[in-house]
């Protein structure tokens, strides 16, 4: 997985977060598969499609807080991640 302090694109514009759908046992294989990137101050009530309930692993960026819920629209339980 990559650090938190190296989550940017490809232009060196800063990610706040990546979710990534492979899940694997093993460490060094798990932030793989289809990617999902969070650009810092995104607000987003619903997962896009076909995203809902299949992130395996993440990585939240330095300075960023990744803020879920359990439910769509923002309702059920919540959770934070940080780097």
């Amino acid at each position: 997985c990559p650090a938190p302090a190296d989550l940017k694109h490809v232009d060196g514009t800063r990610l706040c977060a990546v979710l990534y759908k492979d899940n694997s046992p093993y460490y060094d294989q798990c932030c793989a598969g289809a990617a999902l990137e969070v650009e810092p101050d995104t607000d987003a009530p619903y997962m896009p499609l076909r995203w809902s309930g299949k992130a395996s692993s993440l990585v939240v960026g330095n300075r960023c807080e990744l803020r879920v819920w359990s439910r769509r629209g923002k309702k059920g339980s919540t959770r934070r991640f940080s780097a």
